[in-house]
Formats: structure tokens, sequence, C-alpha cells
């Protein structure tokens, strides 16, 4: 078992670092808000640091799982100059591969591995310790950090350089912002048409238009219900990233361009903190108007 520090007890690293602790390994807690640190420590077994730079000077591993670039930024210039020669740095959070290439280059010059490692399966893959995480970096670092990630994840795949771990990352919420829209407007027509959805999602789950978020959102999105976990604030921040990135590299998404506008329309009717499949909601809402 090994050291470990995790910044950053959101709705995903506060389980994440959970799923740490029950398998055994040593882990120091910091969070920007204390008090969530010293709940997460009533629970598991663990320290809370009171610094990151605390946190961090004994970790074999420090993991970040924080909100955005100038977050992950602020945080990693106080933490790599005190981590120790040979420990990992792993950065969960979603940001961009220019950061991630970044961090990569001044963790090697102070010979600390990084790995961009962000994550997918939303709030209930990490509490069951059943996501994805799309990861880039050095191989050896990688096989390194790897079984200790496994800790509360089912797949984690190395897709390439640093870096490469967040372009995947990118492709994955791109993907998932065509798939959210497209059902929202297949449920929203079945409802209009006065169709039973129940039997139409019955019927075209078991085809080719079955999907996860078809399965595990089509009855809540039916309802209204919105509070289900990755909130729409959060994804227009993804699709930011990605849509930076696709300027510099040539990509063109104009799907993903119109979903982002449909999501800042969900966000000026209130639900910034509404999940992703809110975006039926705008849908129901122009028939209001």
């Amino acid at each position: 078992m090994v050291h470990c520090a995790f910044l950053g007890l959101g709705v995903m690293g506060y389980p994440m670092a959970g799923h740490l602790a029950g398998k055994g390994h040593q882990v120091t807690v910091w969070n920007r808000t204390a008090d969530k640190a010293r709940k997460w420590a009533k629970s598991h077994t663990g320290k809370v640091a009171v610094t990151p730079e605390d946190a961090v000077s004994e970790a074999d591993f420090v993991f970040l799982c924080l909100g955005d670039d100038p977050d992950v930024r602020a945080v990693a210039e106080r933490i790599i100059p005190v981590m120790k020669r040979g420990s990992v740095l792993v950065d969960h959070t979603t940001a961009s591969a220019a950061l991630a290439r970044a961090l990569h280059q001044e963790c090697k010059a102070r010979d600390i591995g990084f790995v961009d490692a962000p994550v997918s399966g939303g709030q209930a893959g990490a509490e069951k310790g059943q996501l994805a995480i799309m990861c880039g970096g050095d191989p050896d670092v990688f096989a390194y950090a790897e079984p200790v990630m496994a800790s509360y994840a089912k797949a984690v795949t190395l897709i390439g350089a640093a870096g490469s771990g967040q372009l995947a990352k990118m492709v994955n919420q791109i993907c998932i912002a065509g798939v959210v829209q497209g059902l929202s407007e297949g449920l929203h027509f079945a409802e209009q048409a006065g169709l039973d959805a129940e039997k139409v999602v019955g019927a075209i789950s078991k085809g080719a238009a079955q999907s996860w978020q078809m399965e595990n959102r089509w009855q809540t999105m039916v309802a209204g219900e919105f509070e289900h976990g990755f909130a729409a604030d959060w994804m227009r921040k993804d699709l930011r990233i990605a849509l930076d990135e696709a300027r510099n590299n040539g990509a063109r998404l104009p799907v993903a361009a119109l979903v982002d506008q449909f999501y800042a329309e969900i966000q000026a009717m209130g639900g910034g903190r509404w999940d992703t499949s809110s975006l039926i909601a705008r849908l129901k809402n122009a028939d209001k108007r």
C-alpha cells in the first residue's frame, strides 16, 4: 500500500479518495473548504491537511480533482516544489491538453512523474468505483500509477503522451453533447406526438438508438428531474476547452458548438446546476413561450 494525497473533494473527488482509503492506502486529503475535508475524515480512514503543501510532502502519489485550468495551475505551483523525487502527480481534473503538457515538463524537471487522467462516469461512477479513466503520460509512470487508480475505476487506459488523456476526454464530451441533444429531441417529439415514452424507449433501446444516456436518463428527463450528476455549468466548461482545442487543430465541431449554446440557454433558465440531461428542458420551455 502507498501514501496518497488527494486534493479536491467535490462530488467526484470525495468518493474517489474514499475508495483509496478503502483499499488500504494511507490517504491525506485537502480541500479548499476545510469542513468538507473534516467531514470526509469522519467517515474514512485518513488524515486532513491544512495546506496542499502539508498534504503532499510525504506522498508517493498526489491526486488532483479540481475545477478548471486556473485551479490546477494555482495548486500545482504550490505542491510541485515540495513533492518527493520519484513521486507521481495524477491530475483527474478535466482541463486543457496544453496545461497537461506544461505540468508534465515541470514535473519531469524535478524527477516527478505526471499523468493527466480525466475521468468519465459521473458522480454515480465515482461512488461505485466504476470510472473510466483516460490517461496521458510516460508508459513507465502510467504503469506505476495504474494499479492505484484502479481503486476507483473499471477501466484505466493510456491513450498516449502527456495531454492525450485530456484530448480523449474532449472526445468523450463532444460525443455526449450530441447524444443528449438527440435523446432530448427524440423524447420531446414522442411527447408531442402523444406516444407512450416507456413503450417507445423499450422498443428503440433494443436497436441502434441505444445509449447509456437513454438507458439511465430517459425517465428522469421525461419527469423533468435533473439532479443526477454532472452539471450543465461544468459541461459548458468542458465544451469550451474542446472548442478551443478544435480552433487550434482545425477540427470542425458544429454540433458541439450548437449544443454549447443550448447549455447557455439552460444556464439562463437558472439550470446551471442541473445535470446535462436538462437539455430537454429548453425544448419544453419553448412550448410555453
